[in-house]
């Protein structure tokens, strides 16, 4: 039971995504879900006329993943603090002299991200961006 505001919201986030599509599950098409898939319709069919008139073909789009731990071993390196963690194919930043408020800032900004990439049902860009902030807290556990 919802409006057909909130209905209209949910399709138009839905529409946002190349495979996006919506479901409704109902005994009845209630009066809201009426207007709301009528107003979909609408919008379609007025951004499907645009497009034809501009030769516009849509495609998503590909944002890379803005990649904090290389900023962080960035700065260890200006810092002279990068050591090797152990890893043998992978290296990880050790940072000893970066601050405890930066790195809090930076696992605040990836798990912004993170959040962000699941709710686009990005998963796999919320998963790397989960073991960064594994890595990072891991840095802070060390630093403790």
């Amino acid at each position: 039971m919802r409006s057909e505001t909130s209905l209209i919201q949910i399709v138009g986030r839905a529409a946002r995504h190349i495979e996006g599509t919506v479901i409704m599950y109902a005994d009845r098409i209630t009066r809201s879900m009426d207007a709301a898939i009528s107003e979909t319709q609408r919008r379609r069919d007025i951004q499907m006329a645009h497009n034809l008139r501009h030769g516009i073909t849509p495609q998503g789009i590909s944002k890379g993943v803005r990649d904090l731990t290389d900023r962080i071993k960035r700065m260890a390196e200006e810092r002279g603090n990068y050591q090797a963690a152990g890893k043998s194919a992978v290296e990880t930043p050790v940072m000893t002299d970066i601050p405890r408020d930066e790195l809090h800032k930076l696992i605040k900004e990836l798990e912004r991200q993170m959040k962000q990439a699941a709710k686009d049902l990005e998963f796999e860009k919320a998963a790397s961006l989960r073991d960064q902030v594994v890595e990072l807290r891991k840095t802070l556990a060390l630093d403790s």
